[in-house]
């Protein structure tokens, strides 16, 4: 019981905040200004391979040597490491031990088999260091052909995604970095995560950087619509009521903002194009809950201090 009170207290200090202004200060205010707006499906996705390949030796023996690092790229039918079969490094050993040349005798007669590359790509994992005995079961290397993003996406906006769609990346590990990518794939099959239905959508980055790292968390931003240069607000600073979008506007000869029909137009997670009624520059004040209220009364309305509000058309 303490917890839900506690946790009923902090949204409604939440709320409170909100609202802004309704101790007596003055509401905050925002201008009218030219910029850029994009609308996106936000999702969050895992840089995978992918295609992953584990490359497992030939035959059961010893490691004698590997020719490669995690994060080199190879081609194929390059070797990559060599060993020696499980009868090879017995008859070596022995041979060791009569002396040094009759070790390069055998090495000679005897010689080590390779292992190569299947694909172009380059190794994302070593599992194995020279003198290491393996089995024919086990990987020794691991190769993937190019690291992507596998998105999760909800079936309520899937409908929306489209192949060759434009993607933005931006990776936990390296907020501030965008990574323009595309939609490669989209699942035909989904799963069930949490009762939630989701599918899985393959985006592609246009350049993979070099801090790409396979298992790294993303988010996905699916660009819906962009318009640059227009004029926009914060979407907090908009009404809507009836269909219709307001802004309130500082007014020199009363004491209260006044009301002021604007049309919008693009809609973004956090600002709003508009079109009309407001021009660059205009300060538009940030309406506090009592200001709506007042101006369009109890219901129908959609705002910025509306806690139910998705504010997503």
């Amino acid at each position: 019981m303490k917890i839900i009170k506690a946790m009923l207290l902090m949204v409604t200090l939440l709320f409170l905040v909100s609202c802004g202004g309704e101790d007596g200060t003055p509401p905050e205010t925002t201008v009218v200004k030219k910029g850029n707006i994009m609308a996106v499906i936000a999702s969050t996705g895992i840089v995978m391979p992918r295609n992953r390949l584990e490359i497992k030796p030939p035959i059961a023996g010893r490691i004698e040597s590997v020719l490669v690092g995690e994060g080199q790229w190879v081609r194929k039918g390059q070797i990559l490491a060599w060993m020696s079969s499980s009868e090879r490094a017995a008859l070596l050993d022995a041979a060791r031990s009569k002396g040094e040349e009759e070790l390069k005798h055998w090495e000679e007669v005897y010689r080590p088999s390779p292992i190569m590359a299947p694909l172009n790509g380059f190794i994302i994992q070593r599992d194995v260091e020279p003198g290491q005995s393996v089995t024919g079961s086990e990987a020794v290397l691991v190769m993937a052909d190019k690291l992507i993003v596998k998105a999760q996406v909800d079936e309520t906006d899937i409908g929306q995604i489209k192949l060759q769609q434009k993607v933005v990346i931006a990776l936990d590990a390296f907020p501030g970095q965008p990574i323009d990518g595309v939609v490669e794939h989209i699942a035909y099959e989904s799963d069930v995560i949490n009762n939630v239905t989701i599918y899985e959508v393959d985006v592609v980055p246009k350049t993979v950087p070099s801090f790409f790292r396979s298992g790294m968390s993303a988010i996905v931003d699916f660009l819906l619509d962009e318009r640059k240069d227009v004029l926009m607000l914060p979407a907090r600073a908009v009404v809507v009521k009836n269909g219709a979008s307001y802004v309130f506007l500082e007014s020199e000869d009363e004491d209260e903002p006044k009301t002021v029909k604007v049309k919008a137009g693009l809609e973004g997670s956090d600002q709003i194009e508009v079109i009309s009624g407001v021009s660059a520059g205009t300060k538009v004040v940030i309406p506090t809950k009592k200001m709506i209220e007042d101006a369009f009364g109890g219901r129908g309305w959609r705002g910025p201090v509306n806690p139910f509000s998705k504010n997503k058309k």
